[in-house]
């Protein structure tokens, strides 16, 4: 043994190069999952935009009718939702509920007013709003952040106001009825990203809506692929159809070579 060397500066020696080592290599592998689920993330976020983007360029009725073939549900509002303006939007669900209540609380809304604030890109503002028909869910600032914020549109379950101001930003907007009332002092937030029940229908945060100005139907997320396969080959039948009806001048022609009415 060499009198020069101490062992115990040896074995420290040895331990702090093991004590490294072990930390360069878990870090390295805890960089390595962080960007593999930062990829992960990336590649989910372009894929739901892509989901979106094609629902926008299939008819609300083809989406009813996918629905109604592979669920066996009528997954669609009422006659009594209908467009501020002529518009067409598809997004994902996010949901809001109101519940009536007379009250004195400043801060009784405070929560729908979050859940814009928090909302992403594509999504569209789904609102329960209870006995709400007479009652505006929402109106131009509301419809102003959701805007800002890049939101799909609005679906509300009760009345909306400023409708010229929507209307002059491009804001679309389905509701049962135009109002000038406020939800102020009558209503209080019940919750958000939960499910609800808009004109009929149950949506869940995340559901898909599609709606243009046939009316409003909603894709459960889980289902979402296959309604679309099948709602873009309902559109290229219909849309085939209208040459060879005018052609043949017979309705019949075009469901006997087609079969889409």
């Amino acid at each position: 043994m060499n009198p020069f060397v101490d062992p115990r500066r040896s074995a420290s020696r040895v331990f702090l190069i093991l004590s490294l080592a072990i930390f360069l290599v878990t870090g390295a592998t805890l960089m390595s999952k962080r960007l593999r689920a930062e990829a992960t993330q990336d590649t989910s976020k372009k894929d739901d935009a892509a989901l979106i983007e094609s629902f926008r360029h299939v008819e609300a009725a083809s989406v009813a009718d996918a629905l109604e073939q592979i669920l066996g549900k009528k997954l669609y509002m009422t006659h009594r939702m209908r467009p501020i303006f002529r518009s067409k939007f598809a997004g994902f669900a996010l949901t809001v509920h109101l519940k009536k209540e007379e009250n004195e609380d400043p801060a009784a809304l405070n929560g729908m007013l979050s859940a814009i604030d928090e909302g992403p890109r594509n999504s569209v503002y789904v609102m329960q709003v209870d006995e709400g028909a007479d009652i505006a869910g929402m109106g131009g600032l509301m419809g102003t952040a959701m805007s800002a914020r890049n939101f799909s549109g609005a679906v509300i379950d009760g009345g909306v106001r400023d409708v010229a101001y929507l209307e002059k930003i491009g804001f679309p907007v389905f509701a049962t009825g135009i109002v000038p009332s406020t939800s102020v002092h009558h209503y209080r937030f019940a919750g958000a990203n939960i499910p609800i029940q808009c004109d009929g229908v149950t949506v869940r945060p995340g559901d898909i809506v599609v709606a243009d100005a046939d009316g409003v139907a909603v894709v459960p997320r889980e289902a979402a692929e296959k309604v679309l396969a099948l709602a873009q080959q309902l559109d290229f039948k219909e849309h085939s159809m209208y040459p060879i009806i005018e052609k043949a001048r017979s309705i019949m022609e075009g469901v006997k070579q087609l079969g889409r009415l």
